[in-house]
């Protein structure tokens, strides 16, 4: 099979794939950013708490870009736009080395790192899965999975030069190793023609055309996959971003235990991305994305009212963490199935905004609630009805053409009957 350019397939993709990795490992490096806070606040005498906003500003920025990365890519094509988040990426790091007040911190890290990271993240993400439409899950694992080993890779690098040459000479260094890879990266990256997809009846819920964001935006699919999106997050980000803090308040660890168990819940946070993305190629996506929220509700519900040992607060978290990598790496692809891959960066875009959304309530309602407990216990009803909308969730369109054969079944029988 060959694409529109008359390329085998089997002679081009993989680089891709490879390139796709490498950009995503220098954009995951993002989620070291927890290890910056205290010696910024040791430096200047900034609260800590204050510092670590910055990531918060990073993520709403990366989550916001993403609407705008289609338009960028149509302009200047893939690899123009890896360039603009290459050097934006370098700059605001760059940038960061030179701050010397909590408002230029949150500008050049906050802002700029974070917006050029989320148009890259999309465009990315997007092509690789059109690239390889038989493969969706796998990809888009690989692809989401390399972001998160981003993270832990360069916690050591990134730890080991603060304690070398300084947190500010951090900052530049890690400009330009992240520069260096999306650069090198995007240099085996092509756009991706749209090559169709091989036919499987067991897929009901493809999409009898691509549709344009307004016309996505008239269903109700995409406010209820918005929701569940929603909830995924929220519950997963909360619970992994408090990993340290659950084990010492509720599991009653020492603190140096509870720091050890967030590296290994990296890990399954990794491994849940490769293993439910490849799942989902095989079994219902909307299935696996439900049985992820109902171990998430468990966990939550075990959480809130268990006394936690070590073995089971670690069953726990490592669980959630399990869940919320493959529930985010399936959602690109349920996406581009209910609303074709044409503009899967632009749909994907808006519903992704629940990742975001999510990421910022997490922190907001636990303070509203007072605490673990009862945000643990709010999330494990969250996800209940989020995981009940995912098992009766339809592509659009479907519904009616399901409805349109029981009728003409009850017709035919009517007619045998007779």
């Amino acid at each position: 099979m060959t694409t529109a350019g008359g390329t085998s397939k089997k002679t081009v993709r993989w680089p891709i794939l490879a390139g796709t990795v490498i950009v995503m490992i220098g954009l995951g490096t993002i989620y070291t950013w927890s290890l910056f806070n205290q010696p910024l606040g040791d430096k200047f005498g900034w609260n800590v708490g204050a510092v670590a906003t910055t990531f918060s500003i990073m993520s709403f920025a990366l989550s916001l870009s993403t609407l705008s990365a289609s338009k960028i890519q149509e302009k200047f094509g893939i690899r123009g736009l890896l360039i603009l988040s290459a050097i934006g990426m370098g700059t605001g790091l760059a940038l960061s080395s030179l701050a010397s007040a909590l408002w230029m911190l949150y500008i050049a890290a906050g802002i700029l790192v974070g917006a050029s990271n989320g148009i890259a993240y999309m465009t990315t993400l997007s092509n690789a899965i059109q690239w390889f439409p038989e493969r969706k899950g796998l990809v888009s694992g690989i692809a989401i999975g390399a972001y998160g080993i981003g993270s832990v890779l360069f916690k050591y690098v990134l730890a080991f030069l603060i304690q070398t040459v300084g947190v500010f000479q951090t900052f530049f260094y890690w400009g330009v190793i992240s520069f260096a890879m999306i650069g090198g990266g995007l240099l085996l990256i092509r756009k991706a023609p749209l090559i169709a997809a091989k036919k499987d009846s067991s897929r009901a819920a493809a999409p009898q055309h691509d549709f344009v964001v307004g016309e996505m935006l008239k269903t109700k699919q995409a406010y209820l996959l918005f929701f569940v999106l929603f909830t995924a997050c929220m519950s997963g980000l909360y619970m992994i971003g408090s990993v340290a803090n659950i084990g010492t308040s509720l599991a009653r660890l020492d603190a140096a235990t509870a720091a050890n168990a967030v590296a290994l819940v990296a890990l399954f946070n990794t491994a849940g991305r490769l293993v439910l993305g490849a799942l989902s190629d095989h079994c219902d996506r909307l299935k696996v994305v439900a049985a992820a929220l109902l171990v998430t509700a468990a966990a939550a519900v075990t959480l809130s009212s268990a006394a936690l040992s070590y073995p089971l607060f670690f069953i726990c978290v490592s669980g959630v963490a399990f869940c919320f990598g493959g529930n985010i790496t399936i959602f690109p692809t349920i996406v581009s199935e209910f609303f074709g891959l044409k503009n899967q960066s632009q749909n994907y875009g808006i519903v992704y905004q629940g990742f975001g959304l999510g990421g910022l309530s997490a922190s907001f309602i636990s303070g509203l609630l007072g605490g673990f407990v009862p945000t643990f216990r709010l999330i494990a009803f969250l996800c209940s009805i989020a995981c009940i909308v995912a098992l009766t969730l339809h592509a659009p369109g479907l519904e009616t053409a399901r409805a349109e054969h029981k009728w003409r079944r009850k017709q035919l029988q009517k007619l045998h009957v007779h």
